[in-house]
């Protein structure tokens, strides 16, 4: 759909540009019960911004903007506020209040612009869309995720400090905490970006860590292999590979040491069979 959208700037001469809306609206009409995001807003404009796109419109999902009719949101919003000339938009795409507007309704009301449809797009007879992904990244199918997105999945945050337990273990952890409830949890072999001119082969740890903590907050740590300096205040891109397994709650610290270290050779041989 990106691709389309920038090959149809090229043409008519325009910037190629993406309303987005912040936060999600399911999180505005039903926070508790809202589904966990893929990326967070940075990460989300930086993929955009990768992918050629110019301008990034980010509507802030409030009231207000949930209370406008079909009819004002293409007044206010596409016409009036971002001046579009040509919109994509997925056949199935229904916008304003009650999710009134459709497809048609767009074409029909439409008078500055126009619009281009695009079909649903099938990855081995699924429907690619962010329920799918989201499915498929809480089974820990990780490949299928990457086909869903065109990408493998990816968290980008800033290591924080911790409680330094990874490294009382021997396993020293890049902490990133995480401010949402997160799209998939357990052990995963990774490659690390943002240090170096290369990415850092790891072990990733997401979840919240039910051995050493009670009722404690999603974490992600990232053991880095053959690494160990002090990364904190760096931003990072964890891109998650292949799921090692469940996050697990041990007996004990032993226990728990033992299951990391395992956990490390088993990445370690991931990496191998790979080159």
């Amino acid at each position: 759909m990106l691709s389309r959208l920038v090959e149809a700037a090229e043409d008519l001469r325009l910037p190629p540009a993406v309303l987005t809306f912040e936060p999600h609206p399911r999180e505005f009409f039903a926070p508790k019960a809202a589904p966990p995001r893929l990326s967070t807003l940075r990460a989300k404009l930086e993929l955009l911004r990768a992918y050629g796109v110019a301008i990034a419109y980010v509507a802030r999902f409030d009231a207000r903007l949930a209370s406008l009719t079909a009819g004002d949101f293409v007044r206010d919003v596409l016409e009036q506020g971002m001046h579009a000339q040509w919109v994509l938009v997925g056949e199935d795409f229904r916008f304003g209040r009650g999710r009134q507007g459709d497809l048609a309704f767009l074409r029909t009301t439409a008078t500055r612009f126009s619009v281009e449809s695009m079909r649903t797009v099938d990855v081995d007879g699924q429907r690619a869309s962010s329920t799918a992904v989201r499915t498929a990244l809480a089974a820990g199918d990780l490949e299928h995720a990457a086909a869903l997105l065109g990408r493998n999945y990816a968290i980008t945050g800033r290591v924080a400090h911790g409680d330094r337990l990874g490294r009382t273990l021997g396993f020293p952890t890049a902490n990133v905490p995480l401010r949402r409830r997160p799209a998939l949890t357990g052990i995963f072999a990774v490659r690390v970006h943002g240090i170096g001119a290369a990415p850092r082969r790891g072990v990733a740890s997401v979840g919240v860590r039910p051995t050493v903590k009670v009722d404690a907050k999603p974490l992600l740590e990232v053991f880095m292999l053959d690494f160990d300096e002090s990364i904190y205040g760096r931003r990072i891109t964890v891109e998650f590979l292949h799921k090692l397994r469940d996050e697990e709650r041990f007996p004990d610290v032993d226990t728990l040491k033992r299951a990391i270290a395992h956990d490390v050779v088993d990445a370690r041989n991931y990496f191998a069979a790979r080159g």
